[in-house]
């Protein structure tokens, strides 16, 4: 049996039992006592049918409501048809509580586990709809995470005009937590629903902060009593607003270092990846090897992420691409994480030491000063036969070096060159015809020059690389040699390995190496041998 069958078989194998599972999920894993959740189960396979045992629930759960939904989606041009139950669950006790194992026919699912707390609200003193406004926490330090959890509870059904009152506060900053979110709860007895928004609030001064109340309104609907036949849609109108809090603030603390960025989470982590990983293979030089470090901190933003301490190495060049920023919303609130890839070039042979990197940052939860920090790591760079070689195509110009010319190697250069120059002469001389057809198959000079003009007026990094390499052939110095002589040049070819290596490419323009093209000393070109009407217009006319 071949290889490719091998792997069909297996990817058909791996399909049908990710197919064959039962996944089970729910909206929240943390909730207060009395308050409901929705468990959802799901699968792919078509070949089972009837409902799952929902049996081993009844334990720990009051099993409210459930749905069904069947789907049928597109993928890559395949119908792939799917099932899923919606579980409308009520905890019987607080504490930790799982969800057990369900089974459909042959297929199980994995257990879950969950947070009741004990905490309850009451009704006492409240109508049928009121709001209850609560923090995570009672303080917090200047630029920390505080939720702001507000729950409107409702005991009669509301028509859909509902609206709140935006949150508003002054010297603090709110970021929503996700959607809003919907479940029941029974307080005292009496089912009510529950319309929950959580809010993630940075206060940017120390002192009291205060959290203005919020007004929610909205149209109860009225009962079959109340609602006289065949008349239009009629309710009471109802306008309930919570409770104003103060949230204590906190300044940074006297013994956080000054010149550290301000960081209070409750957790912060650096990760960082490698691709390759020189670990595992050689590193040569002009090699590129692409680092990503992955911080990561709970309560913040990604936006109060700072960028990373830079440092330069001798003999590897950096080449960073914009960061990346995101958030993620979980039970605790934000969590904050900023990417930074750069693409490393060694231009040196041996051992290069990269230094450590260190973030400090201040617990919020054990209230003192952490810090977060990847080791040193040492690179071994051998050196590259294709670079040591005379082969100016495949020279990178990242490695080019500022060392100097000997008279040896000119003289060298010199003796190959009148040797060829009196051959081809000879060869001319001796086979005219052969030779200007020779001359007629390749591209001249001035094609090749054309062709680098165009691409790098394109502003395209990859076509500019190649058309400089094919006119570099034809020039009496190596791409390198002409670097490290023309400063303009070495600076623009900076930027063009820099396109090359990293995901900046689709910004960087031509025009500079194109004008450090055109400026190099007439007398350092390689004039063209031949034209249509025997006269040659200069290679850069001024």
């Amino acid at each position: 049996m071949s290889r490719v069958c091998v792997f069909v078989l297996g990817l058909l194998l791996c399909l049908q039992v990710q197919a064959a599972s039962l996944l089970a999920s729910v909206d929240r894993a943390r909730l207060n006592a009395g308050e409901t959740l929705e468990l959802t189960l799901q699968t792919r396979d078509v070949t089972q049918f009837g409902k799952p045992d929902l049996s081993p629930l009844d334990a720990n759960f009051e099993v409210r409501d459930t749905r069904q939904v069947n789907s049928l989606n597109s993928l890559d041009d395949q119908n792939a048809a799917g099932t899923r139950w919606i579980i409308t669950l009520l905890p019987r006790q607080s504490g930790s509580v799982e969800i057990p194992a369900l089974q459909l026919g042959e297929l199980r699912s994995e257990p879950i586990s969950l947070q009741i707390l004990t905490q309850q609200a009451s009704s006492e003193n409240h109508g049928p709809v009121f709001i209850d406004a609560s923090l995570d926490q009672p303080e917090v330090y200047v630029q920390a995470q505080a939720v702001l959890t507000l729950s409107i509870y409702h005991s009669v059904p509301l028509y859909d005009d509902s609206s709140l009152s935006p949150l508003q506060i002054d010297n603090a900053k709110v970021e929503p937590l996700g959607e809003s979110r919907t479940f029941e709860k029974d307080i005292d007895g009496v089912r009510h629903g529950v319309i929950e928004m959580r809010y993630a609030i940075y206060p940017q001064q120390s002192g009291d902060l205060n959290i203005p109340a919020l007004a929610f309104s909205a149209t109860a609907a009225q009962n079959d009593a109340e609602q006289e036949l065949n008349a239009p849609r009629a309710g009471k109108q109802v306008r309930v607003d919570s409770t104003p809090l103060v949230l204590t603030v906190n300044p940074i603390p006297a013994d956080y270092p000054a010149d550290a960025p301000w960081l209070p989470t409750s957790n912060l982590s650096l990760e960082e990846h490698w691709s390759p990983d020189p670990a595992q293979q050689p590193t040569q030089i002009g090699d590129s090897l692409t680092r990503t470090v992955t911080v990561q901190a709970e309560g913040l933003s990604s936006a109060q992420l700072p960028p990373l301490p830079a440092t330069e190495v001798t003999g590897l060049r950096r080449y960073p691409d914009q960061p990346q920023l995101r958030n993620q919303v979980n039970d605790r609130g934000l969590l904050g994480i900023r990417e930074e890839r750069e693409a490393l070039v060694p231009t040196h042979s041996g051992n290069l030491e990269l230094p450590a990197q260190e973030v400090f940052w201040w617990n919020t939860r054990e209230d003192h000063l952490e810090h977060s920090s990847l080791p040193a790591r040492s690179l071994q760079i051998e050196d590259n036969p294709a670079l040591s070689a005379d082969k100016p195509a495949n020279i990178d110009p990242v490695s080019v070096t500022t060392r100097p010319l000997w008279p040896w190697q000119l003289s060298t250069a010199l003796l190959a060159l009148t040797t060829l120059l009196g051959f081809a002469l000879w060869w001319r001389a001796r086979s005219q015809p052969a030779v200007l057809r020779a001359a007629q198959s390749g591209p001249s000079p001035r094609t090749l020059l054309d062709d680098l003009k165009r691409a790098c007026q394109a502003n395209d990094p990859q076509a500019t690389r190649q058309a400089l390499d094919a006119w570099a052939r034809q020039q009496p110095e190596t791409l390198a040699e002409m670097a490290a002589r023309f400063v303009p040049l070495s600076d623009a070819l900076d930027g063009l390995n820099g396109a090359l290596y990293s995901e900046s490419g689709q910004y960087w323009q031509g025009e500079e190496l194109w004008r450090a093209i055109g400026t190099i000393p007439a007398a350092e070109q390689l004039q063209p041998t031949a034209s249509e009407n025997g006269s040659l217009p200069p290679l850069y006319p001024k």
